[in-house]
């Protein structure tokens, strides 16, 4: 008798499978078809990114190789295209090797290169970090205090490893400034910086001994 009713009950599992499935058969078919599609679509993205990752290496290994024959110009043209493809490899290396090699003397241009890694490019936190404090180095001897401080200032607020780095180019900003008590408050702060870095916390402490101590 338990067998019988094992077997009915079998039976009827399998009609109601069978019934759903007819039921929803064009439903079933389009979540099957999202499904295939979906799977291309992160396929072809894929396939995408890594072609564009091709295209953007071998256009920076083009511009950067044999520069002493090259015509500056054409290097810096197709930096900046490295640059405004936004990529977070080859995007900083094309900025730091105009920056390095000196390919281009316009302050403006380069900060406005700057801002499309900062503002535009999607970076590791601390990556982007960086770059705030290369562009602050590379504005530090020609912006008053006011505009040096703006650049500095998501560091100075913030956590990053890179904020002992920024109060110090402010506090020898003020130094070499001859504005010692503004020079002294920031190599201060560097002290009281919890992830502060070891070498900057000893010539915070250096400069605060032996030039400013009261």
């Amino acid at each position: 008798m338990d067998e019988e009713i094992s077997i009915i009950n079998s039976k009827t599992r399998t009609e109601k499978i069978k019934n759903f499935l007819l039921e929803n058969k064009k439903l079933l078919i389009s979540i099957l078809v999202f499904l295939v599609l979906f799977l291309i679509s992160i396929y072809s993205f894929q396939a995408y990114k890594n072609n564009q990752k091709e295209l953007i290496s071998d256009k920076y290994n083009n511009a950067t190789t044999n520069i002493d024959k090259s015509d500056p110009s054409r290097i810096v043209s197709e930096l900046k295209e490295v640059i405004d493809y936004r990529d977070s490899t080859y995007s900083p290396l094309a900025l730091y090797f105009i920056i390095d090699n000196k390919l281009l003397n316009n302050q403006d241009e380069i900060n406005e290169l700057f801002d499309v890694l900062i503002n535009k490019t999607s970076l590791e936190e601390e990556i982007k970090n960086l770059i705030i404090y290369k562009k602050a180095l590379f504005n530090a001897d020609n912006v008053n205090e006011n505009q040096l401080l703006k650049i500095l200032n998501p560091l100075i607020n913030s956590q990053s490893v890179w904020k002992s780095h920024a109060l110090y180019l402010m506090a020898e900003y003020f130094y070499s400034n001859n504005e010692e008590q503004k020079s002294k408050e920031f190599y201060n702060q560097i002290l009281l910086t919890e992830n502060a870095n070891q070498d900057i916390i000893k010539e915070a402490q250096k400069r605060l001994n032996r030039d400013l101590s009261d």
